[in-house]
């Protein structure tokens, strides 16, 4: 009991001298709490619901909303101005190469790697299942662009611009790690495919 009471004496103080620090009054008849300021928050993500997609603007040289998302995609710590040159002089590199439309090539590369299924899973009866769903638009170009960068980090050349022009030039050609990446996918959809019932 004393050694509970020595920890809990020192944490005692006195209304006045709370009510001091606080720029209270100190009068019994003055005495009042402090005031409680509620502040509403209008961009919390709700509990249940969905959360409303932002609208992309498109980027400054070709005017298109999926390069715009690369470059976001592409960049680190806020450096868009490094994301821009990369994306805009792998293109440049692709153009040289192809003698063809670089944003033509980019699309197809894209629509090449979009997955139309995937594997998720889904806990039922104390097991593990991987159910096959299909993916959504949104979530088939977000998949893309990931698979498209990270393949693209992965590559042997030297330079960012070269990993990523190699990149889109073989996803292009139905090559390229991003593309076995949409076909392992798949694969592993079709494997499981005899859990298809447990889709939610």
């Amino acid at each position: 009991m004393c050694a509970i009471t020595w920890f809990v004496e020192p944490l005692i103080r006195p209304a006045s001298e709370i009510a001091g620090k606080a720029g209270l009054s100190t009068e019994p008849s003055g005495r009042r709490l402090p005031e409680l300021h509620l502040v509403a928050y209008s961009n919390v993500m709700p509990r249940k619901g969905t959360v409303e997609r932002r609208e992309v603007a498109s980027d400054p040289v070709f005017g298109s909303e999926l390069v715009e998302k690369l470059i976001n995609c592409l960049m680190y710590e806020g450096k868009r101005s490094v994301a821009q040159g990369i994306v805009y002089d792998a293109f440049e590199l692709v153009r040289q190469r192809t003698k063809d439309d670089p944003l033509k090539i980019f699309k197809r590369a894209v629509e090449n790697i979009r997955p139309t299924l995937e594997v998720k899973s889904r806990r039922v009866g104390g097991a593990n299942y991987q159910v096959p769903v299909e993916v959504n638009r949104n979530r088939q170009a977000s998949l893309s662009l990931r698979w498209l960068i990270g393949y693209s980090r992965q590559r042997s050349e030297t330079s960012m611009i070269e990993k990523l022009a190699g990149e889109l030039l073989d996803a292009a050609n139905n090559k390229g790690g991003a593309i076995k990446k949409r076909d392992d996918t798949h694969r592993m959809a079709e494997a499981n495919k005899a859990f298809a019932h447990y889709r939610w």
